[in-house]
């Protein structure tokens, strides 16, 4: 008896029809097509030979289906996050009734960056310890593989990429055009997610042809941010605030959320516009 190779798409031949689909031969065993497992493209006759894809339902049974998915075992797509369960993992939508379950043990470890529902992620099949399919996340050797090399003309342009890989390091991310990116920590203003798709700009270009993206904006953008949060804050309070480039940094960032140093660029910015001045510890609206 030949083992059935679930996770795969197999020529089998349609045997005979029962009351709810139809039993399909495989070499020497049986599967069963169900009616709904049937795509509207696809006509059924006994004899006829059908390519399908194999898998387990949720009783262990295998099952044909004549979707034929693009994520399979050692075939690598896309998949949106279709739920998230705390303590097991996420499950992906691969196009076929059944959701594949990506492990906690193929997750980050802290859940505050697993993928939320409609984030996408590049998985193969796999089998767990029981022989079941589940959804296993790329390596870095497999997105190594299929990357392009990016060229210095990309120096400094917008991009967008989907983060595959994520540590206290930092993310690494695929682009939409095949380029591997790095976002170093020190390049965010927030830990992105497992899954997420991120908007940035390439800020170097490695000889190895892998970038190195940045959330932030350029530093003339975040002056300009950063001024713009202390003129709100000082409309808000009269015109009149108790801060200035000598203040206490904790105080500056739990008040305005960004460092001291930004503080004192962007307020250096606002005397120079004769927008704001400072005397007697305080800074006031002009």
């Amino acid at each position: 008896m030949h083992t059935i190779p679930i996770g795969t798409v197999q020529t089998t031949q349609v045997d005979r029809e029962i009351d709810n689909g139809y039993v399909l031969k495989w070499m020497d065993q049986e599967v069963l097509l169900h009616f709904n497992e049937i795509d509207e493209q696809t006509e059924v006759t006994i004899g006829a030979f059908l390519e399908v894809f194999l898998y387990n339902d949720k009783e262990d049974r295998v099952i044909a289906t004549t979707i034929l998915p693009t994520v399979q075992l050692d075939l690598y797509d896309w998949a949106e996050v279709v739920n998230v369960v705390p303590g097991l993992g996420a499950f992906v939508h691969i196009g076929i009734q059944k959701e594949m379950l990506v492990s906690i043990d193929d997750l980050p470890l802290y859940e505050s960056v697993w993928p939320n529902v409609g984030d996408y992620l590049f998985v193969t099949l796999g089998k767990d310890q029981l022989g079941r399919l589940i959804a296993l996340p790329a390596t870095e050797g497999v997105i190594d593989a299929r990357r392009e090399i990016a060229t210095d003309d990309l120096f400094n342009t917008p991009i967008e990429a989907t983060v595959y890989y994520t540590s206290k390091e930092g993310a690494a991310c695929w682009s939409e055009d095949g380029f591997r990116c790095f976002l170093h920590h020190s390049e965010r203003e927030f830990e992105p997610r497992l899954g997420e798709r991120v908007e940035g700009r390439v800020i170097d270009v490695k000889p190895d042809g892998t970038l190195n993206i940045s959330l932030l904006p350029l530093k003339q953008d975040r002056i300009d941010e950063d001024a713009a949060v202390i003129i709100s804050y000082l409309q808000e309070h009269n015109g009149r605030i108790p801060f200035t480039d000598k203040s206490d940094p904790e105080d500056i960032q739990q008040t305005f959320g960004f460092s001291k140093g930004a503080f004192k660029r962007a307020l250096g910015r606002l005397m120079r516009n004769k927008k704001a001045e400072q005397r007697d510890g305080h800074t006031y609206l002009l």
